[in-house]
């Protein structure tokens, strides 16, 4: 469903803007990329030996997939709850700048910094790729609104799924537990190949899948980082290339 005009009377109220939020979920793609990799994290907390009260409550506080992963994997693996904090907060500084650009789309000059913690809570990679495509056919005075039901829509659907995964988990052979927890690592991959927007883009996540395994022979367990490294600067001197 299409959202209303500018200047619609239905964007008057700030409850129906919410409402206009919430739905939209259902016009995005990345809602069912969401549902894939948060199926596979509720699957990945039961197998690590979580409760679903826990995997619920860190994913609506969290809620950033890449940082629910690392808490859930290092506490799994026994590291304290202070080393896990520090990676979960190193790996929540990519979502800064994501939250430094989108802000300054929802202020108006009566705008006070307590009514955009919700936001900036909200904010992560899918919310910010979707506030530059719906906010502009928002009112800017609605816009707060509407991010609240958008956002509060997806945690939802995430909450859904984190449920499903850890029950299926609980209940399905080894194999198909399994199954589902890959579900995560393809979730992200496909979703990195569809915002693939220029030529570094593509050369990066190709090479990456190329030297991945090559990588993992060096039996460094840095192979991850190996890769991304070797196939970014790759990337990075294409792009300077075709500038230049």
């Amino acid at each position: 469903m299409a959202l209303p005009p500018l200047d619609s009377p239905q964007w008057n109220s700030s409850l129906r803007a919410f409402a206009w939020g919430a739905s939209s979920i259902t016009r995005t793609v990345l809602t069912m990329v969401l549902f894939a990799t948060y199926l596979g994290i509720g699957a990945l907390a039961h197998d690590t030996k979580f409760s679903l009260g826990w995997t619920l409550a860190s994913t609506a506080f969290v809620w950033a997939g890449p940082a629910q992963i690392i808490l859930i994997t290092t506490l799994g693996s026994g590291a304290t709850i202070v080393q896990s904090a520090i990676a979960v907060t190193v790996s929540a500084i990519r979502l800064f700048p994501m939250v430094v650009s989108v802000l300054p789309m929802m202020r108006t000059p009566q705008t006070k910094r307590r009514h955009l913690i919700l936001v900036a809570h909200l904010t992560a990679i899918t919310l910010w790729v979707e506030c530059y495509r719906f906010l502009p056919h928002v009112p800017r005075e609605r816009r707060l609104a509407f991010i609240h039901g958008l956002g509060l829509g997806l945690v939802t659907v995430c909450l859904i799924a984190n449920t499903i995964g850890y029950l299926l988990a609980a209940n399905l052979t080894p194999l198909l537990a399994a199954g589902i927890l890959m579900l995560t690592p393809l979730a992200f991959l496909l979703s990195t190949a569809r915002n693939c927007r220029e030529l570094a883009d593509v050369v990066a996540l190709v090479l990456g899948l190329v030297l991945f395994p090559l990588a993992t022979k060096l039996g460094s367990g840095f192979d991850i980082l190996v890769s991304g490294l070797v196939a970014g600067t790759i990337a990075y001197g294409v792009h300077w290339w075709r500038r230049a």
